[in-house]
């Protein structure tokens, strides 16, 4: 028990809660749009439930990966000496894989509800089931986990067993407490500023881009001879940074050509 005490140890510690809050960005964002399908009143405690219950299967898949770590890498079906497409699937590429497939047909049919606004008005008034909304949310977390854990195992490689199985287990803990934080937040930030929306639905169109990208590498998929590479997180933000900066400047240039209209009016 001292060793966890140590400054080693609660640097490590510091350093896993941290990964977690930049590896959760995309989950939090998930989190926040899906909830929203939810009843209003009911929404906050969608959010807290499906975090809460992803943390206890995070802690589960934990233990999961930490005894069977090999059978989650070694490829089950292969496919190679093809000049159209070669493979080495396994069960980690196969969840990135889905999840990508998943988060980029939720993002697109979401656009596309916005872009007929009858129809999204129509879908806003039959919202979904709580138990629904929280088993997919669940279910989204725990493929946003298996990168972070299998990245704080890296971490955490020099450690015991046993240390590194408590250190990972509270810096899951504290990871989801402020999961759930930042959601609500987030999700209040998007209720009150509508237009950010579809801001919020491209950037999970990219997430599901990058998941695809790592699945396929992860799947070492090589198509028409070219191995498919993952998205850097490095450039998963930089886009995030140069999406944000065109939302906020096509906004300021569109109050400013409102102001114009409205004094071109008045003018006249």
């Amino acid at each position: 028990m001292t060793e966890l005490l140590t400054i080693d140890s609660l640097f490590t510690l510091f350093m896993l809660v941290l990964l977690q809050a930049v590896l959760g960005f995309d989950n939090l964002l998930y989190i926040s749009l899906e909830s929203k399908k939810a009843p209003e009143e009911k929404q906050s405690f969608v959010r807290k439930m499906g975090v809460g219950l992803a943390i206890v299967l995070r802690i589960v898949l934990l233990f999961a990966l930490m005894s069977l770590i090999q059978f989650f890498q070694n490829p089950f079906v292969s496919l190679h000496d093809n000049n159209f497409l070669e493979f080495e699937f396994n069960i980690h590429s196969l969840i990135v894989l889905g999840g990508g497939v998943f988060i980029i047909y939720t993002a697109i049919k979401e656009i596309w509800h916005m872009m007929l606004l009858k129809e999204h008005q129509e879908i806003d008034k039959k919202k979904a089931s709580i138990n629904k909304v929280i088993v997919w949310i669940v279910i989204m977390n725990l493929v946003f986990s298996f990168d972070s854990i299998l990245s704080a195992m890296a971490l955490t490689s020099h450690m015991e067993f046993t240390n590194q199985l408590i250190l990972m287990t509270i810096a899951i803990v504290l990871g989801g407490v402020l999961m759930i934080v930042m959601a609500d937040k987030v999700s209040n930030f998007l209720q009150k500023n509508r237009m950010y929306e579809v801001l919020g639905l491209f950037i999970l169109l990219i997430v599901g881009i990058m998941l695809l990208s790592e699945g396929g590498h992860l799947a070492h998929l090589h198509l028409f001879g070219n191995a498919v590479t993952p998205m850097s997180k490095t450039t998963f933000y930089f886009i995030i940074i140069v999406l944000v900066i065109i939302d906020l400047v096509q906004g300021r240039y569109q109050k400013k050509l409102l102001l114009e209209k409205n004094r071109n009016q008045f003018e006249d």
